[in-house]
């Protein structure tokens, strides 16, 4: 995206950070936009919803660079969590001036900069779609390494630890964990409640795994 315009000097707020400090969380709807003034930013997924520790690390970002335009300027999420990485300076524009002052572009100009926004949340949310499946794969090879055979001809495992435990082994968030799990239960890869989880399609469970 462009530096930061220089009559949004005027109007822009600016904050001085420490490192480790969550700037944004993905899946809010912020009413201002955040503009990199320098200090450097990572892109990626935090360990839970709490967190201001990286599990997944996208992107590193040095300012001066707009963080957060591109889901502004789409009127989406950000679908990852922004964290410091360095000391920062960022100048926080509201939402309402910046889409004025987008409005005030010729329309050819809105139109292709708004297209370059969507291109670009595209890509950020593929990035994470890809993570979400290696989670599933991941998650898959671990249940077939603790399944046993049932008489049925299925297989069934029981959960001996708690989630957030296996989350951590896997290498995913606490709440990526419950996702994939919730997914798998709705293509029926696995049934139960509980501690008991039973696999009644385990052939589909090792494709997932990439075993078959």
């Amino acid at each position: 995206m462009l530096h930061l315009p220089q009559h949004f000097e005027l109007f822009a707020k600016t904050e001085v950070l420490g490192v480790g400090q969550v700037l944004r969380r993905r899946g809010e709807h912020p009413d201002s936009v955040l503009y990199l003034d320098s200090g450097r930013a990572m892109f990626g997924i935090c360990e839970d919803g709490r967190s201001k520790k990286m599990r997944h690390q996208f992107s590193l970002v040095e300012g001066p660079v707009w963080l957060d335009a591109a889901f502004a300027l789409a009127e989406e999420p950000s679908p990852m969590d922004i964290v410091t990485d360095s000391r920062v300076w960022i100048k926080r524009v509201s939402l309402q001036d910046f889409h004025d002052s987008l409005h005030a572009l010729p329309g050819t100009a809105q139109a292709l900069v708004r297209d370059m926004a969507r291109g670009y949340c595209q890509q950020a949310e593929t990035a994470v779609s890809r993570l979400s499946q290696a989670a599933e794969a991941r998650f898959a090879q671990w249940l077939l390494r603790h399944a046993q055979a049932v008489d049925n001809g299925t297989m069934r495992v029981t959960l001996n630890q708690r989630k957030r435990s296996i989350a951590a082994q896997l290498g995913i968030a606490p709440e990526t964990f419950s996702r994939v799990l919730r997914q798998l239960c709705e293509h029926g890869l696995i049934a139960g409640t509980g501690k008991v989880l039973n696999l009644p399609q385990p052939d589909a469970l090792q494709t997932m795994a990439g075993i078959a």
